[in-house]
């Protein structure tokens, strides 16, 4: 995968959670409460473009961030 293009989805995705107010652990919180194993930590690095975001993540964040997939691959 192209790193860059991981950066970029990651920076859209913290640019959209914060735009909701809401914090890494909240977002962490919620994933897990849909049965994604991630912590705050693993947030913090897939919004840096240190960790790649599994398929059911992303399905997961946009629905947590009530967002359309290409609001966050458009990038």
């Amino acid at each position: 995968m192209d790193i860059q293009y991981e950066k970029k989805i990651g920076y859209k995705i913290r640019a959209i959670r914060e735009k909701t107010k809401m914090t890494q652990e909240e977002l962490s919180a919620r994933l897990q409460v849909r049965g994604c194993d991630i912590t705050r930590s693993a947030i913090a690095k897939i919004e840096v473009g240190q960790r790649h975001i599994y398929p059911d993540e992303i399905r997961h964040i946009k629905e947590i961030l009530c967002v359309n997939y290409e609001d966050l691959f458009n990038v």
